[in-house]
Protein backbone atom coordinates (compact mmCIF):
# COMPACT_ATOMS: atom_id res chain seq x y z
CA UNK A 1 0.00 0.00 0.00
CA UNK A 2 1.41 3.17 -1.03
CA UNK A 3 0.01 5.34 2.26
CA UNK A 4 0.22 4.87 5.96
CA UNK A 5 -1.82 2.02 6.73
CA UNK A 6 -3.99 3.87 9.34
CA UNK A 7 -4.96 7.65 10.11
CA UNK A 8 -4.08 8.80 14.01
CA UNK A 9 -5.70 11.84 14.94
CA UNK A 10 -4.48 13.14 17.98
CA UNK A 11 -6.52 15.66 20.77
CA UNK A 12 -5.25 18.83 20.97
CA UNK A 13 -5.55 18.86 24.29
CA UNK A 14 -4.81 15.02 25.68
CA UNK A 15 -6.99 14.38 29.44
CA UNK A 16 -8.00 11.26 28.92
CA UNK A 17 -5.73 7.56 29.53
CA UNK A 18 -8.63 6.14 27.01
CA UNK A 19 -7.64 5.08 23.13
CA UNK A 20 -10.35 4.23 20.58
CA UNK A 21 -9.21 1.88 17.93
CA UNK A 22 -11.31 0.85 14.82
CA UNK A 23 -9.39 -1.51 13.52
CA UNK A 24 -11.92 -2.54 10.78
CA UNK A 25 -13.27 0.58 9.31
CA UNK A 26 -10.54 0.74 6.52
CA UNK A 27 -11.65 0.63 2.45
CA UNK A 28 -8.50 1.84 0.89
CA UNK A 29 -8.28 -1.50 -1.26
CA UNK A 30 -5.31 -1.89 -3.60
CA UNK A 31 -5.36 -2.38 -7.17
CA UNK A 32 -3.50 -5.30 -7.74
CA UNK A 33 -5.70 -6.49 -5.21
CA UNK A 34 -8.96 -5.99 -6.69
CA UNK A 35 -7.85 -6.93 -9.73
CA UNK A 36 -7.84 -10.49 -8.57
CA UNK A 37 -10.87 -11.26 -6.85
CA UNK A 38 -13.78 -12.51 -8.00
CA UNK A 39 -16.12 -10.25 -6.20
CA UNK A 40 -17.71 -7.24 -6.91
CA UNK A 41 -16.94 -4.45 -4.55
CA UNK A 42 -20.50 -4.87 -2.09
CA UNK A 43 -19.21 -8.12 -2.01
CA UNK A 44 -15.64 -7.91 -0.82
CA UNK A 45 -16.61 -4.95 1.25
CA UNK A 46 -19.27 -7.15 3.32
CA UNK A 47 -16.47 -7.24 6.15
CA UNK A 48 -15.69 -4.14 6.44
CA UNK A 49 -16.64 -2.43 9.64
CA UNK A 50 -17.96 0.65 7.51
CA UNK A 51 -18.22 4.33 9.12
CA UNK A 52 -17.54 3.10 12.49
CA UNK A 53 -14.66 5.29 12.58
CA UNK A 54 -16.73 8.15 11.91
CA UNK A 55 -19.40 6.79 14.78
CA UNK A 56 -16.05 7.91 17.49
CA UNK A 57 -14.80 10.88 15.58
CA UNK A 58 -14.82 13.16 17.90
CA UNK A 59 -12.93 10.76 20.47
CA UNK A 60 -10.14 14.08 20.04
CA UNK A 61 -12.08 16.81 20.79
CA UNK A 62 -12.93 15.14 24.44
CA UNK A 63 -9.05 14.57 25.45
CA UNK A 64 -8.41 10.87 23.84
CA UNK A 65 -6.99 9.89 20.48
CA UNK A 66 -8.53 7.76 17.69
CA UNK A 67 -6.74 5.02 15.60
CA UNK A 68 -8.43 4.04 12.48
CA UNK A 69 -7.64 1.56 10.12
CA UNK A 70 -6.61 2.48 6.11
CA UNK A 71 -6.08 -1.11 5.13
CA UNK A 72 -9.26 -2.99 4.55
CA UNK A 73 -9.81 -5.96 6.78
CA UNK A 74 -9.88 -8.37 3.83
CA UNK A 75 -6.32 -7.42 2.83
CA UNK A 76 -5.07 -7.88 5.99
CA UNK A 77 -6.59 -8.51 9.13
CA UNK A 78 -4.88 -6.74 12.56
CA UNK A 79 -7.78 -8.52 15.00
CA UNK A 80 -5.72 -11.85 14.17
CA UNK A 81 -2.63 -13.35 15.04
CA UNK A 82 0.33 -13.16 13.28
CA UNK A 83 0.57 -16.68 13.31
CA UNK A 84 -3.36 -17.37 12.27
CA UNK A 85 -2.04 -18.26 8.54
CA UNK A 86 -4.69 -20.33 6.23
CA UNK A 87 -3.45 -23.25 4.61
CA UNK A 88 -6.34 -23.14 2.15
CA UNK A 89 -4.89 -19.83 0.99
CA UNK A 90 -1.31 -19.92 1.27
CA UNK A 91 1.41 -22.28 -0.89
CA UNK A 92 3.41 -24.38 0.90
CA UNK A 93 1.82 -23.99 4.06
CA UNK A 94 1.61 -27.36 6.55
CA UNK A 95 -1.88 -27.67 8.55
CA UNK A 96 -1.78 -25.76 11.56
CA UNK A 97 -3.04 -26.41 14.67
CA UNK A 98 -6.68 -26.60 15.03
CA UNK A 99 -8.11 -22.76 15.15
CA UNK A 100 -11.65 -22.28 13.84
CA UNK A 101 -11.06 -18.87 12.63
CA UNK A 102 -8.47 -20.20 10.31
CA UNK A 103 -10.75 -23.37 9.32
CA UNK A 104 -13.20 -20.62 8.52
CA UNK A 105 -11.10 -18.41 6.23
CA UNK A 106 -10.63 -15.85 8.86
CA UNK A 107 -6.58 -15.78 9.26
CA UNK A 108 -4.74 -12.98 9.04
CA UNK A 109 -4.62 -12.83 5.21
CA UNK A 110 -8.62 -14.00 5.18
CA UNK A 111 -9.77 -16.10 2.33
CA UNK A 112 -13.42 -15.24 2.64
CA UNK A 113 -15.43 -11.85 3.45
CA UNK A 114 -19.13 -11.82 4.84
CA UNK A 115 -20.93 -15.18 3.81
CA UNK A 116 -17.83 -16.64 3.27
CA UNK A 117 -17.66 -15.22 0.07
CA UNK A 118 -14.27 -16.66 -1.15
CA UNK A 119 -12.10 -13.35 -2.28
CA UNK A 120 -10.03 -14.82 -5.01
CA UNK A 121 -9.35 -18.08 -6.93
CA UNK A 122 -6.15 -20.49 -6.24
CA UNK A 123 -3.01 -19.55 -3.42
CA UNK A 124 -1.12 -17.02 -2.60
CA UNK A 125 2.65 -16.99 -2.04
CA UNK A 126 4.07 -16.65 1.27
CA UNK A 127 6.19 -14.00 -0.04
CA UNK A 128 2.41 -11.64 -0.20
CA UNK A 129 1.12 -12.60 3.19
CA UNK A 130 4.74 -11.12 4.48
CA UNK A 131 4.23 -8.42 2.71
CA UNK A 132 0.64 -7.29 3.54
CA UNK A 133 1.98 -8.18 7.50
CA UNK A 134 4.96 -5.63 6.95
CA UNK A 135 2.64 -2.93 5.15
CA UNK A 136 -0.55 -2.93 7.07
CA UNK A 137 -0.55 -5.29 9.77
CA UNK A 138 2.49 -4.42 11.99
CA UNK A 139 2.51 -0.71 11.71
CA UNK A 140 -1.10 -0.53 12.95
CA UNK A 141 0.42 -2.28 16.00
CA UNK A 142 3.68 -0.73 16.81
CA UNK A 143 0.92 2.53 16.51
CA UNK A 144 -1.42 1.29 19.10
CA UNK A 145 1.17 -0.57 20.99
CA UNK A 146 2.89 2.97 21.82
CA UNK A 147 -0.20 4.68 22.53
CA UNK A 148 -1.37 2.12 25.29
CA UNK A 149 2.47 2.30 26.39
CA UNK A 150 2.51 5.83 26.50
CA UNK A 151 -0.93 6.35 28.25
CA UNK A 152 0.54 3.81 30.87
CA UNK A 153 3.34 6.26 31.71
CA UNK A 154 1.80 9.31 31.56
CA UNK A 155 -1.63 8.21 33.73
CA UNK A 156 -0.70 5.04 35.42
CA UNK A 157 -3.39 3.63 33.65
CA UNK A 158 -4.85 2.99 29.97
CA UNK A 159 -8.41 1.92 28.62
CA UNK A 160 -8.68 0.77 24.77
CA UNK A 161 -11.62 1.08 23.11
CA UNK A 162 -11.78 -1.15 20.48
CA UNK A 163 -14.80 -0.54 17.93
CA UNK A 164 -16.33 -2.87 15.98
CA UNK A 165 -19.72 -3.46 14.10
CA UNK A 166 -21.68 -6.52 13.93
CA UNK A 167 -23.90 -8.16 11.48
CA UNK A 168 -27.73 -7.80 12.08
CA UNK A 169 -27.83 -11.54 12.11
CA UNK A 170 -24.66 -12.28 14.39
CA UNK A 171 -26.51 -10.13 17.12
CA UNK A 172 -27.86 -12.17 20.45
CA UNK A 173 -31.50 -11.44 20.36
CA UNK A 174 -31.58 -8.15 18.60
CA UNK A 175 -29.04 -6.75 21.31
CA UNK A 176 -28.12 -3.15 20.07
CA UNK A 177 -24.15 -2.99 21.48
CA UNK A 178 -22.41 -5.95 22.48
CA UNK A 179 -19.87 -5.13 24.96
CA UNK A 180 -16.60 -8.31 25.05
CA UNK A 181 -13.93 -8.49 27.97
CA UNK A 182 -13.09 -11.73 28.00
CA UNK A 183 -15.33 -12.72 30.40
CA UNK A 184 -12.82 -10.27 32.82
CA UNK A 185 -9.89 -11.38 31.52
CA UNK A 186 -9.28 -8.52 29.12
CA UNK A 187 -10.76 -5.77 31.49
CA UNK A 188 -11.45 -4.68 34.96
CA UNK A 189 -14.81 -5.96 35.99
CA UNK A 190 -15.88 -1.72 36.57
CA UNK A 191 -14.58 -0.63 33.85
CA UNK A 192 -16.63 -2.89 31.30
CA UNK A 193 -19.47 -2.18 33.39
CA UNK A 194 -19.61 1.40 33.34
CA UNK A 195 -19.10 0.96 29.52
CA UNK A 196 -22.15 -0.87 29.38
CA UNK A 197 -23.91 1.42 31.28
CA UNK A 198 -23.16 4.80 29.22
CA UNK A 199 -24.85 2.41 26.29
CA UNK A 200 -27.80 1.77 28.33
CA UNK A 201 -27.93 5.62 29.73
CA UNK A 202 -28.11 6.24 25.98
CA UNK A 203 -31.28 3.76 25.60
CA UNK A 204 -29.56 0.92 23.69
CA UNK A 205 -29.93 -2.52 24.10
CA UNK A 206 -26.27 -4.23 25.17
CA UNK A 207 -25.70 -7.74 25.31
CA UNK A 208 -22.26 -8.79 27.39
CA UNK A 209 -19.85 -11.23 26.01
CA UNK A 210 -22.00 -13.16 23.91
CA UNK A 211 -21.55 -13.39 21.21
CA UNK A 212 -18.60 -11.40 20.99
CA UNK A 213 -16.36 -11.43 23.98
CA UNK A 214 -12.77 -9.80 22.33
CA UNK A 215 -10.60 -10.97 19.41
CA UNK A 216 -6.44 -10.68 19.60
CA UNK A 217 -6.68 -7.22 20.32
CA UNK A 218 -8.61 -7.27 23.52
CA UNK A 219 -6.28 -10.56 24.10
CA UNK A 220 -3.29 -8.92 23.26
CA UNK A 221 -3.70 -5.05 24.95
CA UNK A 222 -5.82 -6.17 27.47
CA UNK A 223 -3.68 -6.55 30.82
CA UNK A 224 -5.75 -5.67 33.80
CA UNK A 225 -2.82 -6.35 36.09
CA UNK A 226 -0.76 -3.82 34.84
CA UNK A 227 -3.44 -1.39 34.41
CA UNK A 228 -3.82 -2.24 30.67
CA UNK A 229 -7.78 -2.40 30.02
CA UNK A 230 -9.28 -3.37 26.59
CA UNK A 231 -12.90 -3.55 25.86
CA UNK A 232 -14.67 -4.51 22.53
CA UNK A 233 -17.55 -2.66 21.29
CA UNK A 234 -19.76 -4.21 18.83
CA UNK A 235 -22.05 -2.09 17.13
CA UNK A 236 -25.12 -3.61 15.37
CA UNK A 237 -24.92 -2.41 11.66
CA UNK A 238 -28.46 -2.29 11.33
CA UNK A 239 -28.56 0.64 13.63
CA UNK A 240 -27.34 3.12 10.91
CA UNK A 241 -26.38 1.34 7.51
CA UNK A 242 -28.27 -0.75 5.46
CA UNK A 243 -25.86 -3.76 4.93
CA UNK A 244 -26.92 -4.85 1.70
CA UNK A 245 -25.76 -1.90 -0.07
CA UNK A 246 -23.44 -0.89 2.44
CA UNK A 247 -25.25 2.76 2.95
CA UNK A 248 -25.87 5.04 5.96
CA UNK A 249 -29.61 5.14 6.74
CA UNK A 250 -31.45 8.29 6.68
CA UNK A 251 -31.04 8.74 10.36
CA UNK A 252 -27.39 8.31 10.48
CA UNK A 253 -26.81 11.98 11.43
CA UNK A 254 -29.28 11.53 14.69
CA UNK A 255 -27.15 8.66 15.54
CA UNK A 256 -23.94 10.16 14.79
CA UNK A 257 -25.13 13.11 17.45
CA UNK A 258 -25.66 10.39 20.23
CA UNK A 259 -22.39 8.72 19.65
CA UNK A 260 -20.84 11.76 20.06
CA UNK A 261 -22.57 12.01 23.64
CA UNK A 262 -21.41 8.07 24.37
CA UNK A 263 -17.90 8.78 23.02
CA UNK A 264 -17.69 12.07 25.55
CA UNK A 265 -18.60 9.46 28.54
CA UNK A 266 -15.95 7.07 26.97
CA UNK A 267 -13.59 9.68 27.47
CA UNK A 268 -14.57 10.77 30.70
CA UNK A 269 -13.90 7.47 31.98
CA UNK A 270 -10.63 7.29 30.78
CA UNK A 271 -10.45 10.78 33.68
CA UNK A 272 -11.89 8.66 36.20
CA UNK A 273 -9.48 5.68 36.15
CA UNK A 274 -6.74 8.61 35.93
CA UNK A 275 -7.81 10.01 38.95
CA UNK A 276 -7.85 6.59 40.40
CA UNK A 277 -4.91 5.28 39.58
CA UNK A 278 -3.17 8.51 41.03
CA UNK A 279 -4.60 7.64 44.38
Amino acid sequence: MQNSPYTLIQPQNPRSCVVFSSPHSGMEYPADFLAVSRLDMLAIRSSEDAFVDELFADAPVFGAPLLAARMPRAYVDVNRGVDELDPALITGLNAVANNPRVAAGLGVVPRVVGNRQVIRSGKITMAEVDRRIAEGYIPYHACLAELMETHLEKYGISVLMDCHSMPHAASRHDADIVIGDRFGASCSAWISGIVVGVFKEAGFSVARNMPFSGGYITHKYGRPARNMHAVQIEINRSLYMDEAKMTRHANYQELRAVFTVITKALAEIGCACTCLAAE
